[in-house]
């Protein structure tokens, strides 16, 4: 086998003063792959169920407007698609598909109003969109739940003014 000269890599000995010089670039770089990576995990922890559908940020694949209705939660117990109206509209409008979110009745605090999460965890199945409506009216959003809850969140409509949390 012939002799070969050893094998060098040039600029070796800039590259660190390189990369103080162009910092902000490498930085900014990083904070891009971070953001990117944090959106596609989207926030979870340990207890929460899993998503079913894309990540918050990603079109829905064709052919899929909305979970199925009929559906078995975990318990074996059946969902239905419930409309309910929240009382901020401007809220609704950060919604989307696939999320999932707490409903919180609030009864008018004139009558010793209290607040209670009625639903955990529901899945945002479809946001209609918003109709011409007097102020104050809220917006409607379709929410699968299992029976028992779209049965708490029929009642809870009635008497009180509905909030949702975003997971």
């Amino acid at each position: 086998m012939p002799h070969f000269a050893p094998v060098r890599v040039r600029g070796g000995k800039y590259a660190l003063r390189r990369l103080v010089r162009h910092r902000r670039r490498a930085v900014a770089a990083g904070l891009a792959v971070t953001a990117a990576a944090l959106v596609a995990a989207g926030p979870r922890a340990a207890s929460d169920p899993p998503r079913t559908g894309p990540a918050r940020g990603h079109p829905a694949p064709a052919g899929r407007a909305e979970p199925p209705s009929g559906a078995r939660t975990p318990d074996g117990e059946r969902t239905v698609t419930a409309p309910v109206r929240i009382a901020d509209a401007a809220t609704v409008r950060l919604l989307r598909p696939g999320d999932r979110v707490d409903v919180i009745a609030a009864e008018d605090p004139v009558t010793g109003g209290r607040a209670q999460v009625i639903a955990r965890g529901a899945l945002v199945a479809k946001v209609p969109e918003p109709v011409e409506e007097a102020a104050g009216g809220g917006a409607l959003v379709a929410l699968s739940v299992p029976r028992s809850t779209a049965a708490r969140l029929a009642g809870a409509s009635t008497t009180a003014k509905l909030a949702v949390t975003l997971w």
